[in-house]
């Protein structure tokens, strides 16, 4: 197991880290409905809190946060203290896209269910282009004997546009763009399938009309494993967050397997990286709470609007 230096713990189910400039990683506690950001130091300091089930995080052109916010998840904790998500919240009222100033904590909703005709379930993690849209994946939400069915969809970041552009898939989670922007990855969680759509230009796929709905079956591995976030590095390779047998599933393009990094928690969920060389990866170790780094062989690539 590649060595994980913890750097915080003591967090609600942490997910969507996000890397700032000034060594600092911004993350959602879920289970908290809180957005937190992380010191190096592990210090800990309440950005906002939106409520309901904040997920994905990522930097909008504006310079502020943009959160997939599922609505909020059930809870179960073993007797070990591992947090399991579970079911959906009781309070649950829909799925939102929300935007968030760091600066003081203020959360506006910008989509939420409905809008433009949409349904959002439970929006998950999102990806921002270098058009200043952004794509997002819905995870939906599971009850008793059913669950949703849900795609992918593409927004813009002043709020005048929410599309549904690839539907339906299983559950999809992560979600990242390949370095020259011409692909879109995105990950489905039970199925623990790997996607790649061909962008025809920005919010379209092409050959949607096709089979998969343009979509190419990339990468499946076997065992006992289901995909969580993802974030590509800058030499393209797809980095999957896998739960169960935990760790990091590094695909190629092509869709092969070039790497398993293992964890020691069995919910590892997402992974960003930083630093001055983009060496530095973060790691969100959800079930137990933490926030951890390691070094990185290869440089995480940089995203469109964070540094």
């Amino acid at each position: 197991m590649t060595e994980l230096i913890l750097i915080a713990d003591g967090l609600r189910f942490p997910e969507g880290p996000v890397a700032m400039d000034d060594g600092s990683v911004i993350l959602v506690e879920i289970a908290a409905g809180r957005v937190t950001r992380v010191w190096p130091d592990g210090s800990k300091e309440t950005v906002a809190e939106p409520g309901g089930g904040p997920n994905g995080l990522a930097i909008g052109p504006d310079g502020k946060l943009y959160c997939c916010n599922n609505g909020g998840f059930g809870w179960i904790e073993s007797p070990e203290g591992l947090l399991v998500p579970h079911g959906t919240a009781e309070d649950y009222a829909g799925g939102r896209i929300e935007r968030i100033d760091i600066a003081s904590g203020a959360v506006e909703t910008l989509y939420r269910d409905g809008d433009f005709g949409c349904a959002l379930r439970g929006p998950n993690d999102l990806v921002f282009d270098a058009h200043g849209g952004f794509w997002f994946t819905d995870h939906g939400k599971s009850r008793p004997r059913e669950r949703d069915v849900v795609g992918v969809f593409y927004a813009r970041a002043d709020g005048s546009l929410l599309e549904e552009a690839i539907f339906p898939l299983e559950n999809p989670n992560g979600i990242g763009l390949s370095p020259d922007g011409q692909t879109l990855y995105v990950a489905e969680t039970f199925t623990c399938r790997l996607w790649a759509y061909p962008l025809a230009e920005p919010g379209r796929i092409a050959g949607q009309g096709g089979p998969f709905g343009g979509g190419i079956p990339l990468y499946r591995p076997a065992g006992f494993k289901y995909f969580d976030s993802l974030g590509v590095d800058a030499e393209g390779n797809i980095c999957v967050a896998t739960i169960g047998e935990s760790g990091i599933t590094v695909v190629s393009p092509g869709g092969e397997e070039v790497d398993f990094v293992a964890t020691d928690d069995m919910f590892t969920t997402n992974i960003c990286w930083g630093g001055a060389d983009m060496r530095t990866a973060y790691v969100t170790l959800s079930g137990t709470g933490r926030l951890a780094r390691m070094e990185w062989p290869r440089p995480g690539l940089r995203l469109a609007h964070n540094g």
